[in-house]
């Protein structure tokens, strides 16, 4: 009986499983999509209005003024009329554990942070769970691609940067490896608790802690130069920063700690450098174009983080730094980053509201991102060659109100937008005879 009553268990856990499993990704795109008459915002700045959007083979084919052009009846399979509609290159989300962690109180979920310091061998990707429900629910408001990032420690690992409609990680890959995230440490400590801050006093052990960084980039060099030597794969993965082939993104918001990174970074012979979060950026920015470094700026729906300045300085920032000539992704780690995730559009949305200009904001979570994170050969912008990873929406897609997906593509492929939440939505309104 006991044997019994367990299968039962069993078979309702798969059931329930089946009941609440992922979506079926999309298949590989077969016929061929010309999407007429939608407003479209190429992410690079410009705007086609009565636009003309083709793609074949997951690739973009035609990217045009509808008006200006003439094409045969057949040439392509199906033909989308989004007259009054626009469209979007797919939004990027850089600086995030989508897929990482599922539930934060279930350790069991969570798998964004490795033990010990200094980890640029760990790998994010091969811990993504591509099934995430979370994932699942940022892509109705067009957030398609995702850079998986890891957490903690000194060095945190290495991330990757996914689509996001796969079956497993080693579909959803764009790009693998793309760089090792830097937590670089204050130079102050406030004391206190978060609900009664105490004062803010300089950080003793910064020389120490910097010093530190600065003796495993040394070593990590000279080991990365040797002809023959013991293999160290801690070192070993470090490779790719010197040679270019790599990012270094570093994570920090204060002046002084952004002069101080790039400083050792560029001393050490590191080749690419991001700031990440970089809220006191616009202090450094002579650095920052000196070295040509960008920043995915943090989080804008936030405070200011001393007494005196502009309450409205966070939702500002991008556009400070933009006219200081600075490229300006956006990221939205923090408290509730990965169901926050889904509000990366009204982020831009925000920053469009405090000064820069709408199709500016728009390249903060396209183009810019896509230029930040190695990837604008192939996404970031509607151009031809480039992925078929876009989406139309009934109207501003930075406005919540009017963000509202009809169609989403991932390199061509007709993802499903229904989510969960959509699901567990019907099922209460027809309990309750709702509309």
């Amino acid at each position: 009986m006991i044997h019994k009553n367990i299968f039962k268990l069993f078979l309702l856990v798969c059931a329930s499983a089946q009941l609440n499993a992922q979506q079926i990704p999309a298949p590989k795109q077969s016929k061929s999509v010309l999407i007429l008459n939608a407003t479209a915002h190429l992410g690079n700045g410009t705007i086609i209005e009565n636009s003309a959007i083709g793609f074949k083979d997951g690739k973009l084919t035609l990217v045009a003024d509808a008006s200006t052009i003439r094409l045969a009846d057949n040439a392509y399979d199906t033909t989308i009329n989004a007259a009054g509609k626009h469209v979007y290159p797919g939004f990027i989300s850089p600086n995030s554990t989508l897929g990482l962690v599922e539930i934060d109180a279930v350790k069991a979920s969570n798998d964004d942070e490795e033990i010990g310091s200094f980890n640029p061998n760990v790998r994010s990707i091969i811990a993504y769970n591509s099934e995430s429900k979370v994932v699942e629910t940022v892509r109705p408001n067009g957030v398609l691609i995702a850079q998986v990032t890891p957490r903690g420690g000194r060095i945190s690992g290495t991330s990757s940067i996914v689509q996001l409609d796969a079956w497993s990680w080693q579909d959803a890959i764009l790009k693998e490896n793309d760089g090792i995230h830097l937590n670089f440490p204050s130079s102050f400590r406030r004391t206190g608790n978060w609900f009664e801050p105490g004062i803010i006093e300089a950080n003793k052990d910064y020389p120490k802690q910097s010093e530190e960084i600065n003796s495993f980039f040394v070593n990590a060099k000279t080991y990365n130069q040797a002809v023959s030597k013991e293999r160290n794969i801690v070192l070993e993965a470090t490779k790719g920063l010197f040679d270019g082939t790599i990012t270094l993104y570093i994570h920090a918001d204060e002046e002084k700690q952004i002069v101080d990174a790039i400083q050792l970074a560029a001393d050490n012979g590191i080749k690419k450098i991001v700031i990440v979060g970089g809220f006191e950026a616009y202090k450094a920015a002579s650095t920052l174009q000196k070295y040509n470094v960008g920043v995915l700026l943090r989080r804008v729906h936030d405070m200011p983080t001393s007494a005196d300045q502009d309450v409205n300085l966070p939702y500002k920032m991008a556009k400070i730094l933009t006219d200081k000539g600075i490229l300006v992704g956006l990221e939205n780690s923090g408290d509730n980053e990965r169901m926050g995730a889904r509000n990366l559009p009204f982020l831009a949305g925000t920053c469009a509201a405090f000064g820069l200009d709408k199709e500016k904001a728009v390249q903060l979570i396209t183009s810019n991102t896509a230029k930040l994170l190695g990837i604008d050969a192939i996404c970031g912008t509607l151009e031809t060659g480039k992925d078929a990873t876009l989406f139309i929406s009934e109207g501003d897609a930075l406005d919540m109100r009017t963000n509202k997906l009809s169609t989403a593509f991932i390199q061509g492929r007709n993802i499903n937008l229904e989510t969960f939440q959509v699901k567990l939505s019907n099922k209460f309104k027809a309990k309750y005879n709702q509309k």
